[in-house]
């Protein structure tokens, strides 16, 4: 019986063995599993955040300007307030409002735009922002 008692416990102590000794081998499978890597999730994540944040750019970039101000001083528009709007509206109103920015400024750069039509454009973007923020 003594025999039998020790050819169990030699066998479990064996068998302990071999479990402990395929464990790094298999954390280390489960980690190449993984297709992508934790840098690369982290930088898809925050690339929503940084795309608002210089569609949010665009949009103050351009009422900041000079032409920006003086059409809201046309319109008794309160530059802080459009910019607390431009904060509050959602990431798809946004991006298009960021789009229209942005092709107004190089449409006025390269001279296809007077001031006039620039002006336009720039109510045009504050009443969006009024009626996007109106509706929330």
């Amino acid at each position: 019986m003594k025999v039998c008692a020790k050819l169990v416990l030699q066998t479990l102590g064996i068998a302990v063995c071999f479990c402990l000794a395929g464990m790094p081998a298999h954390a280390q499978a489960q980690r190449e599993q993984h297709v992508v890597s934790l840098s690369e999730l982290n930088k898809d994540a925050a690339g929503p955040a940084q795309t608002r944040e210089a569609n949010e750019a665009a949009v103050r970039n351009l009422l900041s300007s000079d032409a920006g101000q003086r059409a809201l001083k046309s319109a008794n528009v309160d530059y802080q307030k459009v910019d607390k709007a431009v904060g509050q509206i959602n990431d798809e109103e946004l991006a298009k409002l960021a789009a229209r920015s942005r092709r107004a400024q190089d449409d006025f750069a390269a001279g296809h735009l007077s001031d006039r039509d620039l002006l336009w454009i720039i109510l045009i973007i504050v009443a969006v922002l009024i009626i996007a923020l109106a509706v929330r």
